[in-house]
Parts: structure tokens; sequence; C-alpha cells
């Protein structure tokens, strides 16, 4: 009598796969489901994209914990008005600046939760201080070479002068 075939688990023997990591902060995704956002891994995080500007970021890391929660994406210029609607919100520390454009909603914060509601919400509402049009990374790169022969020519032109 032959022996029974055992089969392989067919995901590990055919199509071996990395296990995605969980949504950090679901609740934040679920609250922006009216807009059908987008997202994007982005610095181990999860970007939140809503037609072409990112708005948030959602961080959850289990090491180096002082930036996780919700940043957003805004402008200095918005800093003042957008500290009166989040108490708590302050410059990511992990980008080595002490004032950044990013902002993070700590999620060790007592009002998290519902600061990141707000910050959905107002999203949805179109609040022009939240979001940002990322810019193309070519443009940038194009943009720095074709300024890098005027300034060399420029600098010569004062040597020889």
């Amino acid at each position: 009598m032959p022996k029974p075939r055992r089969n392989p688990p067919l995901a590990s023997a055919v199509f071996p796969f990395k296990r995605r990591k969980p949504v950090p902060h679901q609740f934040v995704l679920d609250a922006m489901a009216p807009l059908s956002p987008y997202t994007r891994p982005m610095f181990g995080c999860l970007a939140i994209y809503v037609n072409d500007k990112i708005v948030l970021i959602l961080r959850d890391k289990p090491e180096s914990t002082a930036d996780n929660g919700v940043w957003l994406a805004t402008a200095e210029e918005h800093h003042e008005s957008l500290c009166r609607e989040f108490p708590n919100m302050r410059s990511i520390q992990v980008l080595g600046k002490p004032v950044t454009a990013w902002q993070v909603l700590p999620a060790d914060a007592a009002d998290f939760e519902e600061a990141a509601l707000r910050a959905c919400e107002l999203v949805i509402a179109g609040d022009p201080r939240i979001g940002k049009v990322p810019g193309s990374r070519s443009a940038a790169i194009k943009t720095r070479r074709s300024s890098a022969p005027k300034a060399r020519s420029a600098a010569k032109r004062r040597t020889n002068s």
C-alpha cells in the first residue's frame, strides 16, 4: 500500500511571502475611510495619502518610542494655530532638529485618540494646514544638476576677474 502524500502548505512552499506588519493606529485609517485614502510604507511607518497629498504618517515602533503616534504633514507657519487645537503636538525628535515642519501627536499623550480623530476630521474637512504635495524626486535632482554648472561658471568668473 502506497504511503499517503503530504503536501506542504502552499503559501510557504510555492509562494514565500513576508508577513505584513499590522497597521499602527488602525482607528485613524478607519476614520479616514470616507476620503478613500491610500497608504505607502515610509521610514518604517505608514504614510496616508489623500489624492495627491500626504496628510499623515502612522508610527508605532517598539524601539525609539518617543515619536510614536500620528505625524501631521504641515508647515511651520501653521504650528501656532494647530497647537491651539492640539496642545500636546510637538516637533518630531527623530529628525534631529529643534523645530520640524512635521509634527507629531504623541501616542503616549492622555488625549492621543481624541487628538488623532480630530486631525482626521480636519483632513476630511479639507483643512489647508494639514497635507503636502510631495515634490518629484527627479525634479529635485534636475534642479540641483541644472544649478550646479551656473554656480561653477559664476565662481570661475569671479576668480578670473
